[in-house]
């Protein structure tokens, strides 16, 4: 039997490596998961292998991976640049390609000019989560410079699936909707926002792999550009809510109220994000805006309906939009 690129993904059960996974095995690949516990979730597919071990115990990891060696080392879960130059010792020899998973939110804030591409400076002073990315790519592409670390950056903006909701207080907003109450919406409403489908971002990603591209960075979103009225009036068509109550709320005001979402949206939802995603195009043709949020929010709606598990209405989440509604 002919065995497939061998691939560990660390992570491998959220929301866009579950979809690379499955991509992976699609394409043939021979694919490790390398994951603290196994998911109920997300399990992983047949046929994948599943090790078991925590990527902060460096120690742990490499007894459990022993000699093994990879063409392809996917990493989800590195978010600290201590974390990052683990990796690095941990990896330098065992794979021929590490692909770090960045994100989109490092691009500078505000944007000096659109569409946002690869070479747009890294600087986001409003966010913690972002800084650190930076700081990780940082730690990378040193030591690709210094000693050919094999490592290539990928920067995804917002992906989901069936099971995420873009909303800034997720299910209670579909709650809110469907009771005829107001819902928050930062902003005026008319900020230009990408929204990925977590399959579409697979095909890009995955066809990456095995390319000559250390030290490169790749942006990976799709075309599908909404305003965040147009992706709340969506929701609101899948959840049967034909007139929605919209109430316009500017994002420092929100982060006054509910200051845990102020760094998400004051260093990434309240500005325009629209990305040219030339590069990866035309090293991946066969990446594309296949699937649509107006069309995939409808499967969200239902899986959601279908899971009731899922439908939770967050009181505090309730109490912070009567709040902003009423300012």
């Amino acid at each position: 039997m002919v065995m497939g690129p061998r691939v560990l993904f660390i992570g491998g059960t959220g929301i866009i490596s579950t979809a690379a996974v499955a991509r992976a095995v699609a394409l043939g690949f021979t694919v490790t998961v390398l994951n603290r516990a196994a998911s109920s979730v997300r399990p992983v597919p047949s046929g994948v292998e599943l090790v078991i071990a925590d990527i902060r115990d460096t120690a742990a990891v490499a007894a459990a991976l022993g000699a093994r060696t990879f063409d392809v080392v996917a990493d989800f879960i590195t978010f600290a640049p201590d974390q990052a130059r683990a990796a690095v010792d941990l990896f330098r020899d065992r794979t021929r390609q590490y692909v770090f998973i960045s994100t989109a939110s490092a691009y500078q804030k505000p944007p000096a000019r659109l569409p946002i591409t690869e070479s747009t400076p890294l600087r986001n002073p409003f966010w913690k989560y972002s800084q650190d990315k930076i700081s990780c790519e940082e730690v990378f592409t040193a030591a690709y410079r210094d000693e050919g670390f094999p490592v290539m950056v990928v920067r995804p903006s917002s992906t989901y699936d069936h099971t995420r909701l873009p909303l800034l207080f997720g299910w209670t907003d579909v709650h809110r909707m469907r009771e005829g109450l107001p819902v928050v919406v930062h902003g005026d409403g008319t900020t230009p926002w990408t929204l990925t489908h977590a399959v579409d971002f697979a095909v890009g990603f995955v066809g990456l792999f095995g390319l000559p591209v250390a030290g490169e960075a790749f942006t990976i979103t799709s075309d599908d550009v909404l305003s965040w009225d147009s992706v709340y009036r969506h929701v609101a068509a899948a959840a049967g809510v034909t007139d929605p109550m919209l109430v316009h709320v500017a994002s420092d005001r929100i982060a006054a109220v509910a200051p845990d979402f102020g760094p998400g949206l004051l260093g990434d939802k309240s500005h325009p994000a629209i990305f040219d995603n030339t590069r990866i195009k035309s090293l991946v043709p066969s990446f594309g805006t296949r699937i649509r949020f107006s069309d995939a929010i409808v499967e969200t709606l239902a899986w959601h309906d279908r899971h009731p598990e899922s439908c939770v209405v967050n009181s505090e989440h309730m109490a912070f939009s009567q709040r902003l509604a009423e300012l």
